[in-house]
C-alpha cells in the first residue's frame, strides 16, 4: 500500500491504511505500507523490487499516484494488480484540478479496481470519468478504535468543567480550513467567553502551518494546538470534547466524523458533499450534528452559539449520531471486502 502518510503519523490517511493493514495481516495477508512523500523515485523502485507485491494498492490517486506513475513504468504500464482507493480532493475539489485531473484519469485508466467508501463517492466518480464505472467498488468505511490509552483533552486544552470545548482533529494543511476555524472561534469566544478551542493533528502544509502557529499563539487565551495525539489515545481524547469540528473544504469519508459519532459527541461540520451524509444521515437515521456554509462566516457563528448555548441540542444530536454508527462493518468486514477485491483480481490474471 501506498499512501500520502502513515502510522504513526496521525493523518486520515495514516489511520486509514494502518487499519487494513493490521486486519489484513490478521486474516492471514502480508503487507507492506509505504508513505510516498518519504521515498524518491528510486527508493520507491527498490522498496517494490524486494517486495514483490502481488497487489499494489495506491491509497489516494492523486498524491500517491503520480509519484508511483513516475518511477515504475514496469508495473504502471501493465496494470498488474493495480488498486486504488481515491481521496476527497480527487474528485471533490474541481475548480484547482488542472493536471491533476490527467494524473488522476490516468491512474484510474491502469487500476483494475478503484475502492470507494460511499455510495455519494460512487456517484460522483461515476459520473466525473467516464469508462471505469465497472472497476468502482464500493466498500463502506468502518470505525475502528486503535487502543485504550487514556488522554485528559480538557487537561491538555487548559478547559475548565464548565467550559464548552471543540476539538477539530486534523492535520494542518489548507482543505482542512483550520487557520479559518481559528480566525471564526475567534469571534465566537468574544461573544461566549466560556468557549475553547483545540486542535489536533501534524504540520502537514509548511507556509500554512507556520501561519497557524503563529495565530495559534496570538489565541492562547482561548485556543491550544497538540501536533499530535496518539491513535491509541483517540477514543479517550474524544471524551473530552463538547463539540467535535470539521471545517474542510473537501472530504471523502471522514475518519473524524466516524469517531466523533461513535463516540456520541456533536458534530459541526461543513455543508461539503462528503460530509452530508454522514452528519445528517440517511433514512430514519437522527442527525449527528449541524452543518454550516464554509464560506459564510455568519452562518458557521450562528450555528456554533446554538450548540453553546443549547446543552439538550448537543445531547441529542450526540446521541442521534451513536445510535445508528452500528450501521457501519466492523473493521474485520472492511478487511474482508478489500481481501476479496485483490483476490479476485489475482484469479483474473
Amino acid at each position: 500500500m501506498l499512501t500520502p502518510t502513515a502510522f504513526p503519523f496521525t493523518t486520515g490517511n495514516a489511520s486509514t491504511t494502518e487499519r487494513w493493514r493490521r486486519f489484513l495481516i490478521r486474516q492471514g495477508h502480508h503487507i507492506q505500507i509505504l508513505a510516498i512523500e518519504n521515498l524518491n523515485p528510486l527508493e520507491l523502485k527498490q522498496r517494490l523490487s524486494h517486495f514483490k507485491p502481488e497487489i499494489i494498492h495506491l491509497h489516494h490517486a492523486y498524491r500517491t499516484g503520480e509519484s508511483f506513475l513516475k518511477s515504475n513504468t514496469e508495473w504502471s504500464d501493465h496494470g498488474r494488480g493495480l488498486v486504488v482507493s481515491p481521496g476527497g480532493t480527487d474528485i471533490y475539489l474541481d475548480n484547482e484540478m488542472g493536471d491533476r485531473r490527467k494524473i488522476i484519469a490516468q491512474v484510474f485508466e491502469k487500476a483494475k479496481a478503484i475502492i470507494v467508501q460511499s455510495d455519494e463517492m460512487f456517484q460522483r466518480i461515476a459520473e466525473s470519468y467516464h469508462g471505469i464505472q465497472g472497476k468502482v467498488i464500493l466498500i463502506p468505511k468502518s470505525v475502528c478504535w486503535m487502543g485504550e490509552e487514556e488522554f485528559d483533552l480538557r487537561r491538555a486544552s487548559d478547559c475548565g468543567p464548565e467550559e464548552i470545548l471543540f476539538f477539530f482533529p486534523a492535520g494542518i494543511r489548507p482543505v482542512k480550513g483550520n487557520l479559518e476555524a481559528l480566525t471564526l472561534l475567534d469571534r465566537i469566544h468574544r461573544l461566549r467567553p466560556m468557549a475553547r478551542a483545540v486542535f489536533a493533528g501534524p504540520a502537514i502544509d509548511k507556509p500554512y502551518s507556520e501561519r497557524f502557529g503563529r495565530e495559534i499563539e496570538r489565541h492562547r487565551s482561548f485556543a491550544r494546538w497538540l501536533p499530535a495525539i496518539p491513535f491509541e489515545a483517540m477514543r479517550s481524547a474524544y471524551k473530552g470534547a463538547d463539540v467535535v469540528l470539521n471545517f474542510s473544504f473537501s472530504e471523502g469519508v471522514s475518519n473524524v466524523l466516524l469517531e466523533a459519532k461513535a463516540a456520541g459527541k456533536p458534530i459541526l461540520a461543513s455543508d461539503i458533499p462528503g460530509n452530508r451524509w454522514l452528519v445528517l444521515g440517511d433514512g430514519d437515521d437522527l442527525p449527528a450534528g449541524l452543518l454550516f456554509d464554509p464560506h459564510s462566516p455568519e452562518d458557521f457563528i450562528q450555528q456554533a452559539l446554538r450548540l453553546i448555548d443549547e446543552s439538550d441540542l448537543r445531547e441529542k444530536l450526540g446521541q442521534g449520531g451513536k445510535d445508528p454508527s452500528a450501521k457501519f462493518p466492523t473493521p474485520e468486514e472492511e478487511a474482508r471486502s478489500l481481501a476479496q477485491v485483490y483476490r479476485k483480481i489475482l484469479e483474473e490474471g
